[in-house]
């Protein structure tokens, strides 16, 4: 079996599984370290005649993370691309078990340590009303229907933004500051977010600084998050 994957965290979760499988890799997987498969470019820009002459089994990607266009033209050579779609952490969960049994792998020990590790939590407290940025200049953040917002719902977040139309809206900096929110929740990626740059656009919030990966990342990393977040949300 032959795969490339398209996406960071799909990549980390077959590598971790089945490390010799994997024989092209985006730019932005980072994880494992050591990665020795070939570098297909960026999960929006990746160099889809590269791709092909990889002569792939399969192909891995995600409704969000990669562009149809490529997809199409993946397709169009004669590969089976397998296209995941992740905005909870059932269906993440659901989503890995998809990817891994495709690529011909039985259920690993970390999938089964990562639910354990989400079952395990104590009940959520009560809502706390946050913003969750994801980008500056223009400011962007959580909005609906997302992975992230779904695992900080479930560790006593409440996004403001839940219930906006767009899933990643752009917010002017003053209705953010306006939304009534009593914690600013800034993840490292896909903006690096840190101490010096970030929380001091919202003078008088709490701000969490948290690991983007463990926020946005479906995989392995699951079986440390939860108890990550939560202490960095505490």
């Amino acid at each position: 079996m032959r795969v490339v994957s398209l996406v960071p965290s799909l990549t980390e979760a077959v590598a971790v599984t089945a490390p010799g499988l994997l024989v092209g890799v985006t730019d932005w997987c980072t994880h494992p370290a050591g990665l020795t498969a070939a570098r297909i470019g960026g999960t929006k820009n990746p160099d889809t005649a590269a791709v092909a002459a990889l002569r792939p089994d399969i192909v891995l990607a995600n409704e969000e993370e990669n562009r149809e266009p490529d997809l199409a033209a993946l397709r169009a050579a004669g590969l089976d691309v397998l296209v995941t779609e992740v905005r909870t952490l059932d269906q993440a969960f659901a989503e890995l078990e998809r990817v891994l049994t495709a690529c011909g792998l039985a259920r690993p020990r970390w999938l089964e340590e990562s639910r354990a590790a989400w079952e395990a939590l104590p009940p959520a407290p009560a809502p706390r009303p946050a913003i969750v940025p994801v980008w500056r200049r223009p400011w962007m953040v959580l909005g609906r229907d997302t992975f992230a917002g779904d695992l900080l719902a479930r560790l006593g977040v409440h996004n403001v933004y839940a219930g906006h139309h767009e899933r990643y809206p752009r917010v002017p900096l003053t209705e953010l500051n306006a939304s009534g929110a009593e914690l600013v929740v800034l993840p490292d990626e896909p903006y690096r977010f840190t101490a010096t740059d970030g929380p001091e656009a919202f003078p008088g919030l709490p701000a969490a600084l948290v690991d983007g990966r463990h926020l946005t990342w479906y995989g392995p990393s699951l079986t440390e998050a939860a108890g990550a977040l939560r202490a960095a949300l505490r």
